[in-house]
């Protein structure tokens, strides 16, 4: 196995996939086919069940392993918050495990009436699957021994059948989870050798007899300070330190240790020990991967003096929409810089479709999406959700184009929509916001978008950010194909840089939708409508105060409301209206007179009209009740401006109902369940 030291890790030569063209091997269910050195994955089976949900947080060095997990679990809390556990040894007592149901702080109350400490030492805290959300079933989970401690993000499919053979082979089970199979049959694999094997020998056979997705890290009391860590699915990160290692969910629960790190990829089974890091696959051939140097400030994952991750998140979109921009356009020459990029120009030029497929806030990105690139690029868009794409056997080929939008760059839905569109021949995009993660390092070509790390569940900042890259991306191919002729395009990118100026200024009126929510905090319903590019933000405000205070909200387009939902209207119903414009395009100033006329018919059944319009726009002041204003902007920019008053209005309308605004209940950040 190849050894990845601190030291080899910090001048980044190493890890690379060796050549392991033609070569397939099995993992699970799956048989995957390595088509060349940058990998081409062939999935031939279901990949049915995913749920990428939990934090793991693992540490061995030289620091206090308890403060730093607990830490690490506190950045990973967004991912889950039914229940959460530790398990540390090193100390000469064994593994000494703690556990507690509902949050962090619960398990920190444990750990104070009764400490513990070692040198090594693993983590989890908890989103529930299989099990209620107890402190029985919280992770880490053990063996029968007591000497294999286990943690898990996933679902062991096949978990039923596996425990029946154990508990007829004389195993006694203690909980509800499928994540205790996983224990009982690493402490079977290793009692049932010949010889004496080491852990992650035994990890490595325990692997293969799973079906599902997960990502483990595993120690022992007989092996000290070593973690074995390995994937399948859901997203793992390898932190390398000065003498120090680490395995987490996630990038910001190591963040404040070390920036130099690299991703898991499937099949991938890691030993951690304090002499460095050893990767091979799960047939126990060596690997490398290669290590990424991470650029964020880990203050950037703090609060920064908000009450809330989200209100933090909110008030930096300005500076995500501009760093997803810096350096990637000349407003001297007027063209668009795209360096991730495996296609060629002439391959953008022969395309005849292009698919979006992406899940949740990234889908309403991808259908304004689909109104840029259509009207800039003059070719036709399907938008769809990636938990559906592959169940709908999509027509994509040699002649399309697949672009895969999610911010952490690891959903499983989405990957999966991925992989369906390139083993039918279409080309991939990847607009995602985390560096080395599985589309970007899957995709023919990437767009990340800067947007910095996000803790709130609820997307705010990823985005805009998400919208600024469709954006860049429509531009690119409109010159690339022809459609969009330079001086054209100066102007749509100096429209675009001066977009986080505009949300500077947006952001200032904040007080404004505050005193909003004081007036509607107790609504039951709300209803936000919007013709062409403004009805994904119309679906995204009802998605924001949906996730957040927990009020029924729809999302409608403006010009169906005849077709239904004139039907709910009444005193009771704030209706949210986007009716910006832009006064130079003929198409938005005739949207507009019709968004009008809509908010109108609102009014005519007794309805109560919170409208976002256009600074200076006075006409609409009259017929609305309330009006929050954005600066103007260019049709296709607009989006990036007026989803910040439906950001905010959810936000305090949240707090003031008493939410968890950045732990929404029954959500986790990370998570794809199909």
């Amino acid at each position: 196995m190849l050894a990845i030291t601190g030291a080899i890790a910090s001048d980044r030569r190493i890890l690379r996939r060796p050549k392991l063209a033609g070569r397939p091997f099995r993992i699970a269910n799956s048989l995957w086919l390595i088509k060349s050195a940058k990998i081409n994955w062939l999935l031939t089976t279901d990949y049915r069940q995913l749920t990428f949900m939990c934090g793991i947080v693992g540490y061995v060095g030289k620091k206090r392993v308890v403060p730093v997990i607990i830490d690490g679990l506190r950045r990973l809390e967004y991912r889950g918050y039914d229940s959460a556990g530790i398990a540390v040894g090193g100390n000469g007592d064994g593994l000494q495990v703690r556990r507690a149901e509902g949050k962090l702080r619960n398990l920190e109350e444990v750990i104070r009436l009764k400490p513990l400490d070692g040198t090594y030492g693993i983590g989890h805290t908890r989103w529930a699957t299989h099990g209620r959300p107890t402190e029985e079933n919280a992770h880490p989970h053990r063996d029968c021994t007591g000497k294999i401690v286990v943690v898990h993000n996933g679902i062991v499919e096949n978990y039923v059948a596996l425990k029946k053979k154990l508990i007829d082979e004389g195993h006694k089970f203690r909980t509800e989870t499928d994540t205790e199979v996983i224990a009982h049959l690493i402490e079977k694999n290793l009692s049932a050798a010949d010889r004496k094997v080491p852990l992650e020998e035994a990890v490595r056979q325990t692997v293969k007899l799973l079906t599902g997705v997960f990502a483990i890290a595993v120690i022992s009391a007989d092996e000290p300070n070593k973690i074995v860590a390995a994937r399948n699915g859901p997203p793992a990160v390898i932190g390398l330190g000065k003498d120090e290692y680490f395995v987490a969910s996630d990038v910001p629960a190591i963040l404040y240790h070390t920036r130099d790190l690299f991703f898991l990829a499937d099949g991938d089974l890691a030993v951690i020990t304090s002499s460095g890091v050893q990767l091979t696959d799960f047939e126990g051939q060596p690997i490398t991967r290669q290590v990424q140097h991470i650029t964020w400030d880990p203050i950037m994952a703090e609060k920064g003096g908000f009450k809330h991750f989200m209100l933090k998140e909110i008030y930096e979109q300005p500076r995500a929409v501009r760093d997803t921009t810096l350096g990637r356009v000349s407003l001297d020459s007027g063209k668009v810089f795209l360096d991730e990029m495996d296609i060629t120009d002439e391959d953008f030029r022969k395309l005849e479709k292009v698919y979006i497929a992406a899940c949740g806030t990234s889908w309403h990105a991808a259908l304004a999406g689909k109104f840029m690139i259509e009207r800039l690029a003059k070719l036709p868009v399907e938008v769809d959700y990636a938990s559906e794409f592959r169940y709908r056997d999509p027509l994509t080929g040699p002649g399309d184009l697949t672009i895969l939008i999610t911010q952490s760059g690891e959903t499983a839905d989405t990957i999966a929509a991925m992989r369906e569109s390139r083993a039918k021949g279409s080309k991939t995009v990847g607009i995602c916001n985390v560096v080395g993660s599985m589309i970007a390092r899957e995709a023919n070509g990437t767009i990340y978008t800067h947007a910095g790390p996000e803790i709130g569940v609820a997307s705010t900042k990823a985005f805009t950010a998400q919208l600024t890259a469709l954006f860049l991306f429509a531009v690119h191919l409109g010159l690339v194909r022809g459609t969009l002729d330079l001086d054209h395009s100066k102007q749509l990118l100096t429209d675009l840089t001066l977009m986080p100026g505009k949300l500077e200024t947006l952001l200032t009126r904040d007080e404004e939708t505050e005193d909003l929510a004081k007036e509607y905090h107790r609504a039951h319903d709300f209803l936000f409508l919007g013709r062409g590019i403004h009805y994904p933000i119309a679906l995204e405000g009802a998605l924001k105060l949906k996730e957040i205070s927990y009020i029924h909200a729809e999302g409608y387009p403006a010009g169906e409301m005849k077709h239904g939902p004139n039907a709910l209207i009444d005193e009771d119903l704030p209706v949210v209206i986007l009716a910006t414009h832009d006064k130079t395009d003929p198409g938005s100033v005739l949207r507009y007179e019709k968004t009008l006329s809509n908010l109108k018919e609102v009014k005519a059944r007794s309805g109560t009209v919170i409208a976002i319009a256009t600074d200076g726009d006075e006409e609409i002041r009259e017929a609305a009740d309330h009006v929050l204003y954005v600066p103007d902007a260019p049709e296709l920019l607009a989006p990036i401006l007026e989803v910040v008053p439906c950001q905010l209005l959810a936000y305090h309308i949240a707090v003031r109902r008493g939410c968890d605004v950045d732990q929404p209940r029954n959500l986790a950040k990370s998570v794809t369940v199909e």
